[in-house]
């Protein structure tokens, strides 16, 4: 409780009341500064407490829904048609929409917690409640989130519990309110997946917080080495171990053990998804195979002797394919027991026998140590004897099964990127692989097996696509930067005002999984284009592996052509899934390090300052998990807009806004305590592309901030109809939205864009000082 009268009082969110005394939390923070108020612990927000924040968002961005079906499944009611009416329990389409997407974002929230639990509760037996979170001199402000939600500084692992223990609390709270009968409106269902996103970054920041202080990996260097990525750096002479999932304990425990007996060299040990590149935070000399499109194509492939899998984006068939080849299996944490013995208690040297043996199928091993041990030794003894094991079909069987088709289209129907399947099957009879060579390169087929599910004759097109592929796997050699972790403070003092004021055009995060329509290149080129034209880019997780896989015109990957710095040209892998919340981190030093806002307990103020002041946006481009959209819900509600690819419809719901509903776009010049024409700045906070050529537009747009100088304005403005001309042949048709005054327009197209102008008979604007959805102060 914050102690600011000794009267009875009462918390509403964002005030604390007394019967005659009212202050905000900011001055209060202000206040205890100069000790004219004294301060306790600041009240961590309930799921109420910020929905007026919410309802402010929501009434601009108004939800768009785009349902799977018109009906609702989830109780012994139903099934009820909700087209046009309502359900047996009273709820409407648009409500239970809302109800779906909170399921949504709570999966995502509870994947992250979890795994940040898991984490945190590992390092601790290991390192000790007491272990000190320090992030290194360079880092002051080192949990901006956590600081600014629950009001803490987190000193040490045990301070770090409080945090995941309030995601939990909160998480339980919101997922009750999708029970029938509680609920029943979309706009409250809506406040609450925004809470969820909150809590998925809290949840975020402790699991990369913990393993950053106590693993040692990376603390915000901008220099951090190049790693080996691709299936083309695996050395398929040694025994080779793949993590595949999210948390990095149990390839830590394997990477301890081959150091401890000296084996460092006489193994591979190698990642997929997050796991990929947090081992390689703790051990550069360990390989990141490539993002979660690689998992069945390189499990198949059989190079991998064991196959250890802890958490979230692993194949729930990956036991079936992984016994195919007679690789071992090792599950190791309670998120994912596969069906296996729990073999934690028992001797290593037992477990390695019964797996090799076929005594067992696999194991669970909830011990890291133990895992690093017990998949070394069966590494070691397994790779011999799979030596000249044949893991997928020559290519004259390659051919005999691509005879077998039928033609009957049911690959090509059932592919969630609706590739040409069939074509490039058919193509291989007359003998062109050239067609499956492509569906291989750049991961266009991310190989999720579906076609092969409904295939009548039974032909495995994901092996016919490993192996015909498997020509160029030589060739796939790249490089990744290795996860660097928070963004310092001061390369925020050094960026802070030039994206506030315009002169960075923009922070672009390109994050989120490979349900790519075209393929991971086109994450690549839109960091490229972004990175040639002075923005700040920043990536994570597979996104930042995709962007790793591309090589420019002179041969070099973007990370060996573009440095690690947080300033403009700069590309940034921050890490893991979990290092998403140093993206909405990033944004949130900004408000307090150049701005000077406080942190603890003020977070409207901060949200408020990133949607009208910091020019961010971020892209998940091929988002498909429950994890992404409670990130992308997150960054929605500190105020910085994302747009997603068309797969990404498929979560039912964007925040849309409406330029032309001039009411909506309104602001509060909290300068000039009076109400003011605004501009629709930023558009949209959550916006679904079709392309690429469409997403890299519209990012450019929604980095425009009504608080731009005019000098920032004419930059982004030129970078807007740049990109428009480049994929649309064409100045954008809403140009004169966004100039406020005759010197914001570009004096590139100074010409062309006031001929706009007076076609559309623009009138100049004032421009508030600032701007905010805040109410004004009384």
């Amino acid at each position: 409780m914050i102690n600011v009268a000794p009267k009875p009082k009462e918390f509403n969110g964002n005030f604390w009341k007394t019967k005659d005394f009212k202050v905000s939390i900011g001055e209060i923070v202000e206040k205890k500064r100069s000790e004219e108020v004294p301060m306790g612990p600041t009240p961590k927000p309930s799921v109420t407490d910020l929905r007026s924040w919410d309802m402010k968002l929501l009434n601009r961005y108004e939800p768009f829904y785009a349902p799977f079906c018109d009906m609702c499944c989830l109780c012994t009611y139903g099934k009820c048609d909700l087209l046009g009416k309502q359900g047996a329990c009273g709820i409407d389409a648009k409500a239970q929409q809302g109800r779906m997407v909170l399921i949504a974002s709570c999966i995502g929230t509870a994947a992250h917690g979890g795994h940040a639990r898991h984490l945190l509760e590992y390092l601790i037996e290991k390192k000790g409640e007491d272990f000190p979170v320090d992030l290194g001199g360079s880092i002051d402000v080192e949990a901006p989130i956590m600081r600014t939600v629950i009001g803490k500084k987190p000193e040490t692992l045990a301070d770090l519990r409080e945090a995941i223990e309030y995601v939990e609390e909160q998480t339980l709270q919101l997922l009750s309110a999708t029970h029938t009968g509680q609920e029943g409106n979309y706009m409250d269902f809506e406040s609450k997946v925004l809470h969820a996103g909150l809590m998925d970054h809290v949840g975020m920041e402790v699991g990369d917080i913990a393993q950053i202080v106590a693993l040692n990996l990376p603390k915000g260097s901008e220099d951090t080495e190049l790693v080996e990525l691709g299936l083309g750096t695996i050395d398929q002479e040694k025994p080779v171990i793949l993590c595949i999932g999210h948390n990095v304990a149990p390839g830590a425990g394997i990477i301890d053990y081959m150091e401890d007996q000296g084996l460092e060299d006489d193994l591979e040990v190698c990642g997929i998804c997050c796991a990929a590149i947090d081992i390689t935070r703790y051990n550069n000399q360990a390989k990141v195979v490539g993002p979660i499109s690689k998992q069945l194509k390189f499990v198949r492939s059989g190079v991998a002797d064991v196959v250890v899998v802890d958490e979230q984006c692993v194949r729930t068939d990956v036991l079936q394919e992984a016994r195919k080849n007679k690789a071992v299996v090792i599950a190791t944490t309670d998120k994912i027991c596969i069906g296996l013995p729990d073999k934690t208690k028992e001797d290593p040297d037992k477990i390695v026998s019964e797996l090799l043996n076929d005594e067992i199928e696999g194991a669970l091993i909830l011990d890291p140590a133990k895992v690093g041990e017990v998949a070394v030794k069966a590494a070691k003894k397994l790779s011999g004897e799979r030596e000249n094991l044949k893991m997928l079909p020559d290519m004259d069987e390659v051919v005999e099964y691509a005879k077998e088709c039928t033609e009957c289209g049911w690959c090509d129907r059932v592919c969630p990127n609706s590739l040409p399947m069939m074509d490039a099957v058919m193509a291989i009879t007359e003998g062109d692989f050239s067609k499956m060579e492509k569906l291989h390169q750049y991961d266009l087929c991310y190989s999720c097996g579906r076609c092969e599910q409904e295939c009548p004759r039974d032909i495995p097109t994901v092996s016919l696509v490993t192996k015909v592929g498997e020509r160029s796997v030589k060739d796939e050699r790249f490089n990744i930067r290795a996860g660097r972790g928070p963004v310092q403070d001061v390369e925020i003092r050094k960026v802070g005002a030039p994206i506030v004021l315009g002169d960075i055009p923009g922070v672009v995060a390109l994050i989120g999984c490979t349900n790519y329509p075209e393929g991971g290149i086109e994450v690549a080129k839109m960091a490229e284009e972004f990175l040639e034209r002075n923005y700040i880019v920043v990536t994570t997780g597979c996104s930042a592996m995709s962007i790793g896989e591309y090589r420019d015109e002179e041969g070099k990957t973007l990370y060996e052509k573009y440095s690690g710095n947080f300033d403009a040209k700069g590309l940034v892998n921050l890490g893991s899934c979990v290092s998403n919340s140093h993206v909405s981190g990033a944004v949130i030093k900004i408000a307090s390090i150049f701005a000077k806002k406080p942190l603890e307990g003020n977070f409207e103020e901060i949200a408020d300052y990133i949607l009208n002041r910091v020019g961010a946006c971020g892209v998940a481009w091929g988002a498909y998990s429950q994890k992404a959209a409670a990130i992308a819900a997150g960054v929605n509600r500190w105020g910085v807009p994302a747009v997603v690819g068309p797969q990404a419809s498929k979560y039912r719901r964007l925040y849309l806004g409406r330029p032309d509903q001039k009411e909506k776009w309104k602001v509060n010049d909290l300068r000039q305590n009076r109400v003011m024409d605004g501009e629709p700045a930023p558009e949209h906070l959550l916006y679904s592309a079709e392309n690429r050529g469409e997403a890299t537009v519209m990012v450019a747009k929604l980095c425009i901030r009504p608080t731009d100088t005019p000098k920032g304005r004419q930059m982004k403005l030129t970078h807007y109809i740049d990109l428009s001309k480049k994929y649309f042949g064409k100045i954008p048709d809403d140009v004169h939205l966004f100039v406020r005054t005759d010197k914001d327009v570009p004096i590139t197209y100074k010409k062309d864009v006031m001929k706009i102008l007076e076609e559309r008979g623009w009138e100049p604007r004032e421009v508030p000082l600032e701007p905010s959805l805040m109410d004004f102060k009384e």
